[in-house]
This record gives C-alpha cells, sequence and structure tokens, in this order.
C-alpha cells in the first residue's frame, strides 16, 4: 500500500496538463512531399523506440494536411531546429499548408534535396533525420507512426546546439547545459 504524503508536499495535478511533464523532446518540423509539393509542421509528439536501426514513434493528428501525406507516401523528414529559429517554428505550427501556402516560402524556411526521401531537408535546422514508415499498425487508432531513419544530416559548425520543448500552452523550455555521468546507458 502506497503512503500517503501529506498535503503540503504534494498538489493534485491536471490530467489535460500530464503530456507537458513527460514531453520533453525537442519540438521538430517534419516535412512531407507529394507530387512535387512540400510541406511542413511543427510536431512535439514523438519517442525514440529503437538504437539501430533508429525508430521513432510520432503522432500526427488525422485533422492535419500532413496526415494525409505522410500515409500515402510513408515517408518524411524531421528537421530538428534550434532556439534561433523558435519563432519561426511555432508560426509553422500555427498555420497550415491544405490551401495550398507554400509554409516554406512564407517563414523563411529553404529547402535541400535528401538522399533517401522525396521531402525536403530544412537548411535553416540543426538535424535533419530522412524517414520511411515501416510500420502504420496504430495509425487508425491513435494516429501513431512508426519511422525507420535511413539518413541523418548534422550542421556540425553548430557546437551545443540548444533546442526548444514544449511545454503545452504555449510554453517552451530552451535545453541548456549538459552535464555528464557515468552511465551504463548509450
Amino acid at each position: 500500500m502506497a503512503r500517503r504524503l501529506p498535503l503540503t508536499k504534494m498538489k493534485s495535478f491536471p490530467l489535460s496538463k500530464v503530456y507537458g511533464l513527460l514531453e520533453t523532446g525537442p519540438v521538430v518540423m517534419l516535412t512531407t512531399s507529394r507530387d512535387g509539393k512540400a510541406n511542413v509542421m511543427t510536431m512535439s509528439w514523438h519517442t525514440m523506440l529503437d538504437f539501430e536501426p533508429p525508430l521513432i514513434g510520432c503522432v500526427v493528428s488525422n485533422r492535419d494536411y500532413t496526415f494525409e501525406i505522410l500515409r500515402k507516401t510513408k515517408e518524411c523528414v524531421i528537421a530538428i531546429p534550434t532556439v534561433e529559429i523558435a519563432k519561426k517554428t511555432v508560426e509553422v505550427g500555427n498555420s497550415s499548408g491544405r490551401g495550398g501556402t507554400d509554409k516554406f516560402k512564407k517563414f523563411g524556411l529553404t529547402t535541400l534535396p535528401a538522399a533517401c526521401v522525396q521531402a525536403p531537408l530544412i537548411k535553416e535546422c540543426y538535424a535533419n533525420l530522412e524517414c520511411k514508415v515501416v510500420d502504420a499498425a496504430m495509425v487508425n487508432k491513435y494516429n501513431f507512426f512508426v519511422l525507420e531513419v535511413q539518413k541523418a544530416w548534422i550542421d556540425p559548425a553548430r557546437k551545443n546546439p540548444r533546442t526548444i520543448h514544449h511545454m503545452g500552452n504555449g510554453i517552451f523550455m530552451v535545453a541548456g547545459r549538459t552535464i555528464k555521468l557515468p552511465s551504463k546507458m548509450r
């Protein structure tokens, strides 16, 4: 039986805000391309599933324009922005490409060709991961795609990149100081 903590030490927390406690991975931009037209969305609902090959699980809402593109093409790029383009990253997430808007042009993002997929890399991002959907079994029920990274790119000129992390309701944390501790984990 769990010991009850005095009410002065713990406070009830709204279940609708729990994701902000656990969702500490960086906000990313996910690019897709269909029929020669590229699109980009902002995403923070993702998680690493395996090391090698690198597998990433992500949720793309079935209400998002990107959902059907990703479902049909089965490929994308996950671009990892830094704090320097945080405002653009959020603006991308607050808009839709459904009406034909070229969000790359609108928000001043430069596309670069990928090596393994049709979706573009984003030059302004610290890292870009070319991905293919390898498991769509949970897409219908949870909008959850499993992606395998085919090729990864980083900008070696950027030392100690500071990523942004969504905590909910327009609040973001910026990654900062790093520490190294002995660990058996990779």
